[in-house]
């Protein structure tokens, strides 16, 4: 990867929309030769996956709570199935197994206290593994980004 591909990765990051064309006046290389780059650049797993960022506040998610995680017992059978409970709760959108005194951090969207309420009775009241959890509720979105470069 050379000075040119980062040139790219930091505009796709930004929008990923851009044409080819709009990134090679920015990155001074050809239309062909931004599109070869890219390609590459997904085919090695550089470029996980491209999405859009969807407002919260439109779509009726204005909370945002972050959690921490203790579990009863570490084991990889609980670790996996506490993960796999995770990825499937729609209003997670990010948890991370840690290290320190939380054993998973989360971050969710809820549209209210009573949807994320419904979400710790589901996922941590009627776990036994849960030895417990604590809930911070987000006042202010100061940033947010999954920016690399």
């Amino acid at each position: 990867m050379d000075e040119k591909d980062l040139k790219i990765l930091r505009l796709v990051q930004n929008d990923a929309r851009l044409t080819a064309d709009a990134i090679s006046l920015d990155v001074g290389l050809s239309a062909p030769a931004v599109q070869k780059r890219l390609k590459k650049l997904r085919e090695t797993g550089v470029i996980e996956r491209e999405i859009a960022v969807l407002s919260q506040g439109k779509l009726g998610r204005d909370m945002t709570i972050i959690v921490e995680v203790i579990l009863e017992r570490e084991s990889r059978a609980h670790l996996d199935a506490f993960k796999r409970k995770m990825r499937q709760a729609a209003c997670v959108q990010q948890c991370y197994y840690t290290t320190g005194e939380a054993d998973f951090m989360l971050i969710l969207t809820v549209k209210d206290i009573q949807e994320y309420e419904r979400f710790t009775e589901e996922n941590f009241f009627d776990e036994s593994n849960i030895s417990r959890f604590k809930t911070s509720v987000v006042m202010d979105r100061v940033k947010a980004s999954l920016d690399v470069l």
